[in-house]
């Protein structure tokens, strides 16, 4: 099995992906653990001192000001996790979180945070063995980082509260711990506050999602091809030199996508032929700039990812000098802000995708092609409601898409009085990722059908491709009305699992 090892200088979103999703063993550099315990040094010392310290031996939030006496500050750190696990609601997904845990662990090694070493090696061992703390939908307001998830989790480690096993079972979490050879934590002086402190849930499910759209976009890329192709659209609008005077990466990716789909293709120029028009609709002629927006959205996030990923969050920190500081590394608006913007690139895509798929069933705007691209138009609807399908998902886009960052609900007695709510932005990009994945399956299903039924004209080599894929994953062709339901499930299946793009690029080699 893959092994992702730990070190002080962050991870990769890779790393992330790999134990998140794929299972991989976590294992912690030599480096990791000297910094665990250096920095634990530090820590010990300024317990034996009779200053009050913040996180040290202080109370938290608004509870800061009451100095906690040695034989307290066990208690202390025990009830903060105890206390903190107050999330409600359904339980969040695995994947999310082991990258919650996983991202934690990230900064436990950094040195910064002054956590015993077997602490880290616990959470390493928890994950490893497959046990994820039941976590729930609701608590995070995303500023003191993910506070009750992350309790859910750090309650695990205590051997407390609910976790599932590998089974699938959820069981306390005591009896997990213990068959598999774990002995719970003792936490000691700031370690409950250490292991609460970040934006780990956030930037998990940014990454995910970060992934996820990479194969989205490509698949959107493809729709939008196969689209043009069915409208007997020109392909002209494709060309390089039309992007280059405009010199934004992500349409030149997009547009570059589209030309590789529909080289060879026997479709593409014909709308000169019996029904002139100067120019194809928007929806079509410019895909690659919506599309392309998307993706230069896309890199931006995957910058603030790529430093989040690098950084050590938590309050107080130790710092290579020694000291312990406060400060507000823990406010999650970097990660928060891009999560958002995200869903309205992916509501946009959605957008523009149902407005394709719209245009070829309507007989005014397809050029030639029958209602609804129906076998008997009248006895049969064809996908008619397959599109109101579509649309009442990029409704629920649209709502997603207004942005959680701009809320703030003041917290702690107003000792946190501005958060950033960035738990709720990745809670509502991961529906709407979900959802754009079954809004390109309708696409996709509508433009392979409207391919098929260019009788006497051929397809592009790698529609072509895509077509006989999709028929071979059990997503039906054209024909008489049917239970339409179980094609589109499959259409989904087929786009979210990566193999649309797959099947083009058996064709066109990699798509970019």
């Amino acid at each position: 099995m893959h092994t992702v090892v730990v070190g002080t200088a962050g991870v990769t979103a890779s790393d992330v992906l790999a134990v998140a999703r794929a299972g991989a063993r976590v294992e912690l550099s030599d480096e990791a653990l000297a910094a665990l315990a250096a920095a634990r040094e530090v820590v010990d010392a300024l317990a034996a001192k009779p200053e009050p310290v913040y996180g040290v031996s202080t109370g938290f939030g608004a509870l800061a000001t009451r100095h906690i006496s040695p034989e307290l500050r066990a208690a202390l750190q025990r009830n903060i996790v105890r206390s903190h696990a107050a999330g409600m609601g359904p339980r969040v997904e695995r994947e999310v979180v082991r990258a919650l845990m996983f991202l934690r662990l990230k900064t436990v090694c950094s040195g910064h945070t002054g956590v015993r070493p077997e602490v880290a090696r616990t959470m390493a061992d928890v994950l490893n063995a497959g046990i994820t703390p039941v976590v729930h939908e609701y608590g995070s307001l995303g500023c003191s980082g993910d506070l009750a998830p992350l309790s859910h989790c750090a309650l695990t480690l205590m051997g407390e509260g609910d976790a599932e096993g590998p089974d699938g079972t959820v069981r306390p979490a005591g009896e997990l711990l213990a068959e598999h050879g774990i002995a719970p934590v003792e936490l000691r002086e700031k370690e409950g506050l250490a292991l609460l402190n970040g934006t780990d849930g956030m930037l998990g499910m940014l990454v995910m999602a970060l992934a996820d759209l990479d194969t989205l976009y490509k698949s959107a890329d493809i729709t939008a091809a196969l689209t043009m192709e069915a409208l007997l659209g020109t392909d002209k609008v494709l060309a390089p030199e039309l992007h280059a005077i405009r010199p934004h990466p992500g349409q030149a990716a997009s547009a570059a996508n589209m030309l590789a789909v529909l080289s060879g293709s026997g479709l593409t120029g014909h709308h000169q032929d019996d029904a002139p028009r100067v120019q194809d609709a928007y929806s079509v002629r410019c895909a690659p700039q919506v599309a392309g927006a998307g993706r230069d959205t896309m890199a931006h996030a995957a910058l603030v990812a790529e430093r989040e990923l690098a950084s050590a969050v938590d309050n107080p920190v130790v710092l290579p000098d020694g000291r312990v500081e406060s400060n507000g590394n823990f406010h999650g608006a970097p990660v928060a802000y891009v999560l958002d913007f995200l869903a309205v690139a992916v509501a946009d895509l959605g957008s523009i995708a149902e407005r394709r798929t719209d245009r070829l069933l309507d007989k005014n705007r397809s050029h030639g092609l029958p209602p609804f691209l129906a076998d008997d138009a009248g006895v049969d609807s064809g996908l008619m409601i397959a599109q109101y399908t579509q649309a009442a998902l990029v409704g629920e886009l649209k709502r997603l898409a207004v942005p959680a960052s701009a809320d703030s609900i003041p917290s702690s007695a107003m000792q946190e009085d501005h958060v950033s709510m960035g738990w709720s932005a990745a809670r509502k990009l991961r529906t709407a990722v979900d959802n754009l994945a079954r809004v390109i399956a309708v696409e996709l299903y509508a433009a392979t059908r409207a391919i098929q039924l260019r009788e006497g004209l051929t397809p592009a080599p790698a529609s072509r491709a895509v077509i006989d894929a999709v028929r071979a994953a059990g997503v039906q062709g054209p024909g008489p009305d049917r239970y339409l339901s179980p094609d589109l499930a499959a259409a989904d299946a087929f786009v979210r699992a990566g193999h649309l793009v797959t099947a083009a690029e058996t064709v066109t080699g990699p798509l970019r």
